[in-house]
């Protein structure tokens, strides 16, 4: 894909990023050297590579699945700006 600078205006408008004409150059190399790579990449030949979730295969410790009610509210709400029967209180929002 060539990257020009209606692409690079288009992806800024996009993504809500103000870019200055004197730095369309610079995005225009930049995002040129990352489909470069991405190109490259797509050159690998991955038919008998298995999907990973990580570089490192482990297992995720569990804990015990217990239901608790904490029981602790006091403690959790204690540094609260405003809190009433050990919720926390916030101004209304919605009319």
């Amino acid at each position: 894909m060539n990257i020009d600078s209606n692409v690079v205006k288009k992806l800024a408008r996009l993504s809500r990023l103000r870019v200055e004409e004197s730095e369309m150059d610079s995005y225009i190399n930049d995002l040129s050297k990352v489909l470069g790579f991405v190109e490259q990449l797509s050159e690998l030949d991955t038919t008998n590579v298995e999907p990973m979730t990580g570089a490192v295969n482990m297992t995720q410790r569990l804990r015990e699945d217990v239901v608790t009610d904490g029981g602790y509210a006091e403690r959790v709400t204690k540094n609260a700006t405003d809190a009433t029967m050990n919720f926390f209180t916030v101004p209304k929002v919605v009319e």
